[in-house]
């Protein structure tokens, strides 16, 4: 029961830059699992103009393993075009079945093909690398999980490994799988930034020495702050530039993956249902309205409050607004950083945001997944390794340097 709970039990650090402190993380327990997944081939379906397709997947198999978990507490990460999500040992048939529906859905409904894994906690102890945890309180309804050690950038590369024998890779089921995606919510319009536009932003620290560690992501936080202002000032989501949308092109990516079948008339009905939904959520908000616990003049804050615009998972990510100015002063930085081989960088630049909400009480727990319009986290991952290249780097040799980096062993005793 303890393993269970120990994501409950986690105490959430204070404040989000508290991330650069290592004494702030702890191990997963080693009977646990990490599930990885993402959409093959994602950029190539970004450039045909199919990133809400890729973001929705992606955000589906959060869901799927939440609506597993029901009570116990996981932490998880969206990427964009995939997640990471970590379980206890008990919730790993319930998990593995609903990754395997999320394939089933990804390929008949959008033709796109999604990759998932499982590895054990143990295996990545046992290769040298940590998976270590914290939780961020964010909002009264939402904790985030952050991750660091290394060990989830290795579980990620024994999932995408090519070879034909593949222990960690599921492979597709034959069998037709269903899935409870209850919660999964795509109504909103695309987010106009609050200034000039939507910066993507990875960053990933190669700094030798051990001292290095995690200072990089502090002075890269701190000269966000000199640059952007504080989180409110560069927040992609506020209650003024978000709206619902009721355009049928937008709500049908929902309409595919939540309707009864996929029968013509369960979809139709299940569209109407939810542009009515948006019809009454416009004017519950429009008036304010208080309907039993629920006050719908307070939804919008709410919602921006529990978005999960930035996040760490052996790297930094975030997704910001701002100006041109502003960005330009910041990716000098990161150059001058990057020349000198503290760290490596990737960005990608928009006008607007995308919102994915996993919703399970309007007034209670939700995730709102942010990412950039037109490509967002996965261009920008492009763009990153693009760099990791001209430095004669790639994922293996930052795997290798983060081992040496946090001196841990090679072969950890791994009880039970």
């Amino acid at each position: 029961m303890f393993t269970e709970a120990f994501y409950t039990n986690l105490v959430p650090i204070k404040k989000f830059s508290d991330i650069t402190d290592p004494e702030n993380f702890m191990p997963l327990p080693n009977d646990w699992y990490i599930l990885i997944t993402d959409i093959v081939e994602s950029t190539k379906a970004i450039e045909q103009g199919r990133y809400k397709d890729v973001n929705l997947l992606g955000a589906c198999s959060i869901i799927a393993v939440l609506n597993i978990a029901q009570k116990i507490d996981i932490p998880y990460v969206f990427g964009g075009d995939g997640a990471s999500i970590a379980i206890p040992p008990i919730l790993y048939a319930g998990a593995k079945k609903a990754l395997l529906s999320i394939q089933q859905l990804a390929k008949s409904e959008f033709n796109l093909e999604l990759r998932a894994g499982i590895v054990p906690v143990s295996v990545v102890m046992a290769a040298g690398y940590a998976v270590n945890i914290t939780k961020l309180r964010v909002s009264e309804n939402y904790q985030q999980a952050f991750f660091t050690g290394g060990g989830l950038t290795y579980a990620t590369e024994l999932v995408k490994d090519p070879g034909d024998v593949n222990l960690y890779r599921l492979q597709k089921s034959d069998e037709f799988l269903s899935v409870d995606l209850s919660g999964l919510e795509c109504r909103w319009q695309d987010i106009p930034s609050q200034h000039e536009e939507i910066l993507s932003l990875i960053i990933l620290e190669t700094g030798h020495h051990l001292q290095s560690v995690g200072n990089t992501y502090k002075n890269v936080i701190n000269q966000i702050e000199i640059i952007y202002g504080n989180d409110l000032s560069y927040h992609p989501v506020s209650d003024e530039n978000i709206n619902l949308t009721f355009q049928t092109k937008h709500l049908i990516k929902e309409t595919k993956l939540r309707a009864k079948s996929s029968q013509w008339l369960d979809r139709h009905l299940y569209l109407w249902k939810i542009k009515l939904e948006n019809f009454l959520g416009l004017i519950f908000m429009k008036f304010k309205l208080k309907i039993g616990k629920m006050d719908w003049g307070m939804y919008k804050k709410t919602l921006t409050e529990a978005t999960d615009y930035r996040k760490f998972d052996d790297m930094l990510r975030m997704v910001m607004s701002g100006t041109t100015t502003q960005r330009e002063q910041l990716v000098n930085y990161l150059e001058a950083q990057y020349k000198a081989g503290h760290l490596v960088y990737g960005t990608h630049v928009s006008d607007r945001a995308l919102m994915t909400c996993l919703v399970f009480e309007y007034n209670g727990p939700q995730v709102h997944f942010i990412d950039g319009a037109d490509g967002g986290y996965t261009l920008a991952a492009k763009a990153l390794k693009a760099r990791m290249h001209r430095k004669v780097l790639n994922w293996g040799t930052y795997i290798s340097l983060s081992r040496r980096q946090r001196q841990l062993p090679t072969e950890p005793s791994i009880e039970g």
